[in-house]
C-alpha cells in the first residue's frame, strides 16, 4: 500500500483526488485498512495533501512545505499536532470509532507474596 501512496511512484494517490469527497472516502478507508500501520496512514495524509495543494496547506497550517513534505513522507513521523493541524486544512477531522472487542487474555493472578 505504502507504494502507491509515494510521490515518486508510477501510481500517486494524489493525482486522483480532485475533490473534498474523494480525498475523505481515501483518507477513511486507508484508516480503516491500516489501523496499526503510521506510516501508511502519514504518506495518506502526505498523498491528501497534495491532492489538495502543499503551498495551499503550508500557508493555512503556518507550517514549511518542506517539513509538510518531510513529515508526511514514507519515512516521515509527523506529530500529532501536526496530523490535526492538517486534517483541519483539509476539513476533516480525527473521530474515535468503537473497535471490535478482541477476547479477554487471562490475567495474571497476583500471589499472596506480591500483594504484600
Amino acid at each position: 500500500m505504502v507504494g502507491i501512496l509515494r510521490s515518486q511512484a508510477k501510481y500517486d494517490a494524489a493525482e486522483f483526488l480532485r475533490t473534498p469527497e474523494e480525498i475523505q472516502q481515501f483518507l477513511e478507508i486507508v484508516f480503516e485498512e491500516n489501523q496499526d500501520d503510521p506510516a501508511i496512514i502519514a504518506a495518506a495524509i502526505g498523498a491528501a495533501t497534495r491532492a489538495y495543494g502543499m503551498v495551499r496547506t503550508a500557508r493555512e497550517t503556518g507550517l514549511t512545505r518542506e517539513g509538510l513534505y518531510k513529515a508526511f513522507s514514507e519515512t516521515g513521523n509527523p506529530s500529532f499536532a501536526n496530523v490535526l493541524k492538517v486534517m483541519k486544512v483539509l476539513g476533516l477531522g480525527v473521530k474515535p470509532i468503537a473497535l471490535p472487542r478482541r477476547k479477554p487474555t487471562k490475567a495474571k493472578t497476583r500471589s499472596r507474596r506480591d500483594a504484600a
